[in-house]
């Protein structure tokens, strides 16, 4: 769909003046003049392809956001811990949650949400009770190709979260919580649910 100018450059004076700034600051940050910004905000103009990112940087917004002229505010869920959603970066590994919808990217990727599947014998995981703590073992393999990278217990009010490394032992121990969800994320498979 067309790109309303009207919009964008109602975002863009919103924004401007949200950060503190005058048309002239902006504009000396852009390398431009301040007449550009006041075209801008008057809707009579757009800003140039190669300006979007550092427009959109001084103004700490997302291009895709500044060129639909609306921040979109979402619906606050409360953070649901049921809706929580797990993310590991292709590239380097890292572990992202979130406890609602959200854009989550790493390494330049947007990265999607983990699926939650049913256990199969290959990722089976026994729990047992030691003490106050639940007691983990697993016999999947660990090797840099293939592992366990981490153990998530998630409770109606917290994410425990242990990250497992290749060449770890089978075994995990964390503190015992009471009507939780359990999962195991598998670096070549995906996130499983535990069952108990």
């Amino acid at each position: 769909r067309p790109v309303d100018g009207a919009k964008v450059g109602a975002l863009i004076c919103g924004l401007r003046k949200e950060k503190g700034l005058t048309q002239k600051q902006l504009a000396q940050a852009l390398h431009l003049s301040d007449r550009t910004i006041s075209k801008w905000e008057r809707g009579q103009g757009l800003p140039d392809v190669s300006l979007l990112g550092a427009l959109s940087a001084q103004l700490g917004i997302r291009v895709e956001q500044m060129l639909e002229g609306d921040l979109q505010a979402k619906d606050t869920d409360g953070g649901n811990m049921k809706r929580v959603k797990f993310y590991v970066c292709p590239n380097c590994g890292n572990l992202l949650t979130s406890t609602g919808d959200a854009d989550v990217s790493c390494c330049g990727r947007k990265i999607p949400s983990l699926t939650p599947q049913t256990g199969d014998e290959a990722h089976h995981v026994t729990v047992e009770t030691v003490e106050d703590d639940f007691y983990l073992t697993f016999s999947h393999e660990m090797r840099k190709d293939h592992y366990f990278n981490f153990v998530a217990y998630v409770d109606y009010d917290r994410v425990l979260l242990i990250r497992l490394y290749p060449e770890q032992g089978g075994e995990v121990r964390f503190p015992k919580m009471h009507g939780g969800t359990l999962y195991v994320g598998c670096s070549r498979h995906g996130l499983f649910r535990v069952k108990r």
